[in-house]
C-alpha cells in the first residue's frame, strides 16, 4: 500500500466533520480552510499540490501544483503529520450543509472522478489530479466544464456533497439522467455525457435547464440534492441590497411586521 492507512469517524448530521486517527508518522493532506481541530504532536506543513511528487524535485512539485490551478483550487495544500509516539486525532469540517463521503480508492480500481470543489481531505499518498473531458458537449454544457478532479491511489479520500446524498450503482448499460450540477463523483468506468432535454415548452419554460447529465454504467455514482451553486443562487436572490426580494416569515404586515418584531437591521 503506497498511501498511509488511516482510521476515521464521521460525526454530525447536516454539518458533518470527519475525525481521522493517525498512527506515528502517518499523515493526511487537506484543502485549505477545512481544518477544524487536532491533538498536540501533529505538525502542520504547507506543501505544493497534494504532496505526491515531493520526492521528484522542483519540476515534480510545480507540475503537481499546476494541475490544481486548472481546477480552480489553490497552489497549496496542507499536510498534517503525527510526530508523536502515540495515536493522535485531527478533524476536518464540511464547508456547507451536506454529507461527507468516505472513499476507499482501493475498492474502486484506484480512481474516482469528482466535481472540482468536492475534495475535502485524504491519506498522504493519494494523488489529486485533473480529468479532461474528451467530449465537446460535456465540456460546454455539462456544468463542470472540460476539467474535473480525479483522486488516484489506494488509500482513503473524503469528498463533500451538498444536502442529502444518493449513491447509485449502475449495471452494464444502465443509464441515469441527472441535473448537471448534482453530480458529486463517479467511478472510472462510468460513461458521462450530456443530453438535450427536448421540447419547446421544456426548454423555454421548464426552469430546469436545457441539458441533462447522462451517466451510463457499469459503476457507482454519487449524487447531491443541494449543489453549492444552487444554494448560493437562492441566498443571493433573497438579499435586498443585491436586488433580491426580501422574504419574511409570512407576516401580513410585510416590512412593518418586520419592524415590529425586531427583524430589521439599522
Amino acid at each position: 500500500m503506497t498511501s498511509h492507512e488511516i482510521d476515521y469517524t464521521i460525526y454530525g448530521e447536516e454539518m458533518q466533520f470527519v475525525e481521522i486517527e493517525l498512527d506515528p508518522q502517518e499523515a493526511v493532506v487537506a484543502e485549505s480552510g477545512t481544518f477544524l481541530m487536532m491533538d498536540t504532536g501533529i505538525k502542520m506543513d504547507t506543501i505544493f499540490g497534494d504532496g505526491s511528487n515531493q520526492d521528484k524535485g522542483v519540476l515534480g512539485k510545480l507540475f503537481s501544483a499546476g494541475k490544481r490551478l486548472l481546477t480552480g483550487e489553490s497552489l497549496f495544500m496542507t499536510a498534517f503529520l503525527n510526530q508523536d509516539n502515540g495515536k493522535r486525532k485531527i478533524s476536518f469540517a464540511s464547508p456547507y450543509p451536506g454529507k461527507i463521503i468516505p472513499l476507499d480508492l482501493s475498492k474502486y480500481g484506484g480512481k474516482i472522478i469528482c466535481q472540482k470543489d468536492a475534495f475535502l481531505c485524504a491519506a498522504k499518498g493519494v494523488t489529486v489530479g485533473i480529468e479532461f473531458s474528451r467530449k465537446l458537449g460535456r465540456g460546454f454544457f455539462g456544468g463542470e466544464g472540460f476539467i474535473m478532479q480525479k483522486l488516484e491511489g489506494d488509500g482513503m479520500a473524503f469528498v463533500h456533497a451538498g444536502g442529502t446524498l444518493a449513491r447509485r450503482e449502475l449495471a452494464e448499460g444502465e443509464v441515469l439522467r441527472v441535473d448537471t450540477g448534482c453530480i458529486v463523483g463517479f467511478t472510472q468506468h462510468i460513461d458521462y455525457d450530456i443530453e438535450f432535454v427536448g421540447g419547446i415548452r421544456n426548454t423555454v419554460f421548464g426552469g430546469e435547464g436545457i441539458f441533462f447529465a447522462t451517466l451510463r454504467g457499469p459503476g457507482v455514482v454519487y449524487i447531491q440534492s443541494l449543489p453549492f451553486s444552487r444554494l448560493a443562487e437562492r441566498i443571493f436572490a433573497s438579499i435586498p441590497s443585491k436586488g433580491g426580494k426580501q422574504r419574511g416569515e409570512g407576516s401580513v404586515l410585510g416590512g412593518l411586521g418586520d419592524l415590529l418584531d425586531g427583524d430589521n437591521r439599522f
